[in-house]
């Protein structure tokens, strides 16, 4: 691999660490009482704890199976620990519910790339493009990531 290709892998990895999940709004941050087990599964995952926030955040949807946000910080919680599979999972019901979410398409993107699927990961982006026709952060990333994926992947 050529520096190029290793500054690039370098900026994924920066952006990888960097990146806090969002709620639907785009905002990380919990909403004004909300349940104390959201609460907790998200400062949780802010302070990378992905095992106590997958705890908590499990209780959420146990209680609440509507919340797309917290399938989306479960999806990001295990993805985080590698769990590539369950994150897809959590991120599909995220999106079943609320097909517009931000969030969970931008990570599960970035999932189908670490495991390799660029076509599902732009699928993805397409869908962001679409829902950000003013630009988003969430495909901004997105983008980024696709981008690189495919320069690494050609060297």
């Amino acid at each position: 691999m050529d520096i190029r290709g290793w500054q690039a892998l370098g900026v994924v990895a920066v952006l990888a660490a960097a990146a806090v999940p969002a709620r639907a709004d785009g905002d990380p941050t919990p909403p004004p009482k909300a349940n104390p087990d959201y609460v907790a599964g998200v400062e949780a995952v802010k302070a990378g704890d992905w095992q106590r926030a997958i705890r908590h955040l499990d209780k959420v949807v146990a209680r609440d199976d509507r919340n797309a946000d917290a399938y989306n910080f479960l999806g990001y919680s295990h993805r985080r620990l590698g769990a590539y599979q369950t994150a897809l999972a959590e991120y599909t019901k995220a999106l079943a519910i609320d097909p517009k979410h931000r969030g969970a398409h931008e990570y599960i993107g970035e999932t189908y790339l670490a495991l390799g699927n660029l076509a599902k990961a732009r699928e993805h982006l397409r869908q962001l493009d679409a829902l950000c026709w003013l630009g988003c952060p969430e495909y901004d990333d997105l983008k980024q990531a696709v981008e690189s994926y495919a320069r690494k992947s050609k060297s």
